[in-house]
């Protein structure tokens, strides 16, 4: 049986957990949440890189995993790049901001990101705009906002906060359009975002469509294990399963439970 290690700083890499669930039943699965030292989008580049080179030895050290999926935005632009020079035989799977899936949806070409200051700023996500602004069909804008504090008021499950700021976040993209290029694709460039994806809809009124990178991750990490074709969903309950929390491992717990419908008691460790 392949083992992929996955590992955000908090619990938003559950949704891509949820993905690759779905997409690669057969496979075991150790997540981590570096819930002690989230968010990443306001920690410093080298804090970021360390706190993933530690994660990343600790589950091959101690996991033996055949994959190892970095479920986060910030960790991604900051840091994979220094993982993959570190461990050149281990595959590692990242996510972006899925800018080229927004820009082949969206039919005004005026598409809103919403990401951490982490993303926003890093050279990763600069190029990655610049090549995507570039090189699409028809003429594409990215309106980039940071959402401070967002990622953190979904880790603590704070529905109010979550809601306050994400009506914060969609006003002031709102207030980059203009009648004639209205913004009607949304880039959920947090892998926390998509647990608030109700609240963005409801706030972003009808015609705005959400993109995240949850699928195609999952099906990226089935190619790099080696294994053909696709998942037939829906799938059974997964039961080869570890969720492990450098903070508060209840929290893991009960976040596992609501969003992944997954009964598994995560552990408390150090790393």
């Amino acid at each position: 049986m392949k083992k992929v290690g996955v590992f955000d700083s908090g619990v938003g890499g559950l949704s891509v957990l949820r993905a690759l669930l779905n997409e690669i039943p057969e496979a075991a699965f150790v997540y981590v949440a570096d819930s002690a030292y989230a968010p990443y989008g306001e920690r410093s580049r080298q804090e970021i890189i360390e706190r993933s080179r530690r994660i990343a030895d600790y589950l091959m050290a101690q996991h033996a995993i055949d994959a190892l999926v970095v479920a986060c935005n910030t960790a991604t632009a900051q840091a994979i790049d220094k993982l993959r020079q570190t461990y050149p035989d281990m595959p590692i799977v990242g996510v972006e901001p899925a800018l080229k899936t927004a820009a082949a949806l969206s039919r005004s070409g005026h598409i809103g990101v919403l990401a951490t200051r982490g993303t926003l700023h890093s050279e990763r996500f600069a190029q990655l705009r610049e090549r995507m602004e570039s090189a699409t069909a028809h003429p594409v804008h990215f309106n980039c906002q940071p959402c401070d504090g967002l990622a953190d008021a979904i880790e603590r499950d704070d529905a109010q906060s979550t809601r306050i700021l994400c009506q914060r976040y969609l006003h002031a993209l709102r207030t980059l359009e203009t009648d004639s290029t209205p913004i009607d694709t949304l880039v959920l460039g947090c892998t926390h975002y998509p647990f608030a994806a109700d609240v963005l809809t409801e706030l972003g009124g009808p015609g705005i469509q959400l993109v995240e990178t949850g699928v195609p991750v999952a099906r990226r990490t089935r190619a790099v294990l080696g294994l053909e074709g696709h998942a037939v969903n829906p799938v059974p309950p997964h039961t080869d399963l570890q969720l492990m929390s450098t903070g508060d491992p209840e929290k893991l717990t009960q976040a596992a439970q609501r969003w992944l419908k997954a009964h598994v008691k995560a552990r408390a460790f150090v790393c």
